[in-house]
């Protein structure tokens, strides 16, 4: 029973730590479960895309411009302000993912501080950390990493006090949060709406004007930041298509069937039923109903979309765990030895897949002579051995390849595999091709790619492209001939056509 004692003392002594050390405490944590991750070619798809535009930044294009995806600008921006300090560094875009991890565990340790205590506040930073970091793709830097941090600095400031600056502010990163995931405008129309019912309820005296004008002018200046550089180029049209108009039609188009998302919105209604109807809840609290707001805007936007990725929750995680730290303290829970040794074993097993990773690059360290480790290295490598780098290739798995070869796709859809398919956005950015076979047939018979890299034992794209695997399966098999397997990486040499 030494280790509980251990444990609870050491607790308590965090508990009474300065924020600072707290700070450091979260970053370390965060550093131990990720770092092994740093050495991956990728580790999420869309990471790579993400990566792919943010050189192409780098390089002198806006976002949209030269490459394209369905993601907001911001998310690009991150990354090419990264490429640009470190160059093509791995370490560093990983290593940047690690902040942010720590400082939305700390933001969400800090907001939820007030509503509970040092103690149960510590532990759901810690949560969030473990969450925002483990199961799936969140060991890469997702496009939730930023938007979540981005919101949960505005949740903090706006809590601060009614200062109108710090208003102003919190709405300018809410205003940039949204820039960042599109999603989050649900949350953000039921926050504004919330102010405007407190404000015409207590008559100004509680909500005074100038914080629903201060909250809502920082936020239209957020995405007019993001505006404003397309706007200056005459290109204002596309950046709306880019940004709001594509995801739409995207979401629209991909939505599944509305019983795969009912789970968590059934869940988190019922949490705060059960919370409130046992009076765990001080739903008085205007921070509370804040988080509250906050929390269902969002799950919300799933229903909407109609999907749920576990990315996706890394933007509920926070809000989830301040409200869970307000209901455990008033349920004003004992730490015994036995719960000391129950959550010392649930902390130390959760990050299993980062034990796994340590074992992984030890491995691929003694065998290849190198931490880093992954087809888009491996393929790279053999490419430039056999003298081919300079091939006209086009990556339909790991192309992350295209970055470390300094080419770019053949051609704006491809910059994501998966949005050569993607039929539905092609009128806002892609109006020369009508359908993902188009896009394929210019690809393949106009772009001619000398060297094409797949996935062994996969279909190229998703089993619901059929007439799109076909395609592409088809013209492998007539035109292409397997030039190499390398680890789980198909390459395909175009077989030269008589003269």
């Amino acid at each position: 029973m030494r280790i509980a004692s251990i444990l609870k003392t050491w607790l308590f002594t965090l508990g009474q730590a300065r924020q600072r050390t707290i700070a450091a405490f979260f970053f370390l944590l965060a550093l131990l479960i990720r770092f092994p991750f740093f050495f991956r070619d990728y580790i999420d798809r869309d990471e790579s895309t993400f990566i792919l535009l943010g050189q192409s930044l780098v390089d002198g294009h806006l976002p949209y411009i030269e490459l394209w995806d369905l993601k907001p600008p911001l998310i690009y921006y991150f990354f090419g302000l990264l490429i640009y300090v470190f160059g093509k560094s791995f370490i560093a875009i990983r290593l940047a993912g690690t902040v942010l991890v720590a400082l939305i565990a700390f933001l969400t340790y800090r907001i939820a501080r007030p509503l509970s205590n040092s103690l149960i506040a510590i532990l759901a930073g810690l949560l969030c950390l473990y969450l925002s970091s483990l199961f799936g793709s969140l060991q890469g830097v997702m496009s939730e990493h930023i938007s979540t941090l981005i919101f949960m600095f505005a949740l903090y400031l706006l809590f601060q006090s009614q200062q109108s600056w710090k208003i102003f502010l919190s709405g300018l990163l809410f205003g940039l949060a949204l820039m960042a995931k599109m999603n989050l405008a649900y949350a953000m129309v039921l926050l504004v709406m919330y102010y405007i019912w407190q404000w015409s309820k207590s008559k100004s005296q509680e909500i005074p004007l100038y914080i629903l004008i201060a909250l809502s002018l920082g936020m239209l200046l957020g995405v007019g930041i993001c505006a404003f550089p397309y706007v200056a180029i005459g290109e204002s049209v596309l950046w709306i298509d880019a940004v709001f108009k594509a995801p739409l039609a995207y979401a629209d188009a991909s939505r599944d069937s509305f019983l795969k998302v009912l789970p968590l919105p059934l869940i988190t209604i019922l949490f705060l039923l059960i919370a409130w109807k046992k009076n765990r809840l001080d739903l008085s609290n205007p921070h509370l109903q804040v988080v509250i707001i906050l929390l269902l805007g969002i799950v919300f936007s799933f229903v909407r979309s109609g999907k749920i990725n576990g990315h996706y929750l890394i933007q509920v995680y926070p809000l989830f765990l301040i409200l869970g730290s307000a209901i455990i303290y008033k349920y004003r829970p004992k730490i015994t030895q036995t719960t000391s040794l129950l959550a010392a074993f649930i902390l130390l097993l959760l990050p299993f897949e980062a034990y796994k990773e340590y074992a992984h690059i030890l491995e691929n360290k003694e065998k290849h002579g190198s931490w880093f480790n992954g087809e888009g290295f491996t393929v790279v490598e053999y490419l430039k051995n056999q003298k081919l780098a300079h091939s006209n290739t086009l990556f339909l798995e790991y192309h992350i390849g295209y970055w470390l070869l300094d080419t770019k796709p053949p051609s704006k859809a491809a910059t994501h595999p998966s949005n050569i398919c993607r039929s539905e956005t092609f009128p806002f950015y892609n109006q020369e091709r009508k359908s993902g076979i188009d896009e394929l047939t210019f690809i393949m018979n106009e772009k001619t790619p000398q060297i094409v890299v797949t996935r062994k034992n996969k279909s190229v794209f998703d089993k619901k492209y059929i007439k799109e695997n076909e395609y592409i399966q088809e013209y492998l098999a007539q035109r292409y001939q397997v030039l190499d397997t390398i680890d789980g990486a198909v390459l395909h040499q175009r077989i030269k056509e008589p003269l």
